[in-house]
């Protein structure tokens, strides 16, 4: 096994931050393991070219407190700055390599990667982010359409056809407005009355779409399951009301990778991994950063956590790593 002063799981915004942070402080070996196949995988896979990546997050304006940080710009612009981190930093990312259990040693944790053990250190930093596993309904999606049903926002706009758009927050109505661009008729469904997780400027843009009729919102509704149809999928509203769509596009946010965390040894308390103020687990030497760590995030906040944890880690762990 490979001997390192940390290991990193996972290379999104908050593990490339980590190793930023570790490597400014003279801290090396420092491994980041990533299941993909390349850096920042959600904003590469599921944003599409010229989407905004936003450093102002429901309006709470986060400050910068360590050495990554940005203005709100393009997708392309964000993975060029995280490009040129990785570069100056040297960063040693190992892709397509997902952590799938970590074990605690002699005074160290043993990771593995696949079937072998393939690294051991003193500390661990877990920045899985939280749309690796996109949520779902709770009811089950019928076979028959599971190829008109998704769960991730489109790179490309399909042409033509009437689409579902199903969730409140920012990437709902950045999906809604952008299927706008090739669809017929464009829908957008949320249990609520109003909306109050989206930014102000995807709020305005979801507005004007709406008064121009081209995104129809259906507030204060609830979807009780699907079924399929010879014309495509019948939803069927918990009001009873039934409608027709080509496709249906589910935009309800990510969750907690809770299954790894629980095996590797990680305390839960009401749902939540326990942690405290420096987002240390219970688990002596192993932290959590970014999304994971945070009940409400953003970039800029997932930045932060990785700054907070690298300045921990000396203080507390500095004879294990230096």
């Amino acid at each position: 096994m490979e001997k390192a002063k940390i290991v990193v799981v996972g290379a999104g915004p908050a593990g490339l931050a980590v190793g930023v942070e570790a490597k400014a402080k003279n801290i090396s070996p420092v491994i980041i393991f990533e299941k993909a196949e390349a850096f920042c995988d959600t904003i590469q896979r599921l944003y599409r070219p010229g989407k905004r990546v936003d450093a102002v997050y429901r309006k709470m304006v986060i400050e910068p407190e360590g050495i990554c940080r940005f203005e709100t710009e393009t997708k392309e612009d964000f993975l060029e700055r995280m490009a040129k981190y990785i570069q100056e930093y040297e960063l040693d990312i190992r892709y397509r390599s997902e952590v799938n259990a970590i074990e605690k040693g002699n005074g160290t944790y043993k990771v593995r990667v696949g079937s072998e053990f393939v690294a051991e250190t003193p500390i661990v930093v877990i920045a899985i982010g939280i749309f690796g596993k996109p949520r779902k309904p709770d009811y089950p999606i019928p076979k028959e359409i599971k190829d008109r049903v998704f769960f991730e926002a489109p790179c490309e706009c399909p042409q033509g056809g009437k689409v579902l758009v199903v969730g409140g927050g920012d990437t709902a109505a950045e999906t809604a407005c952008f299927l706008c661009e090739g669809c017929d008729e464009v829908y957008l469904s949320y249990r609520r009355p109003k909306f109050f997780r989206i930014n102000p400027v995807n709020h305005e843009n979801l507005e004007k779409k709406a008064q121009e009729g081209r995104v129809n919102l259906m507030l204060n509704t609830d979807i009780d399951h699907l079924e399929p149809d010879p014309e495509g999928v019948k939803v069927v509203f918990k009001d009873g009301k039934t409608m027709l769509f080509d496709r249906v596009y589910y935009c309800l946010g990510g969750s907690t990778p809770a299954g790894f965390l629980r095996s590797i040894g990680v305390e839960f308390q009401d749902g939540k991994p326990v942690i405290d103020e420096f987002y240390e687990t219970n688990l002596p030497g192993v932290f959590l950063a970014g999304d994971i760590a945070l009940e409400k995030g953003s970039i800029m906040a997932a930045f932060n956590t990785a700054h907070r944890v690298v300045e921990r880690i000396v203080e507390k762990y500095g004879d294990l790593v230096r």
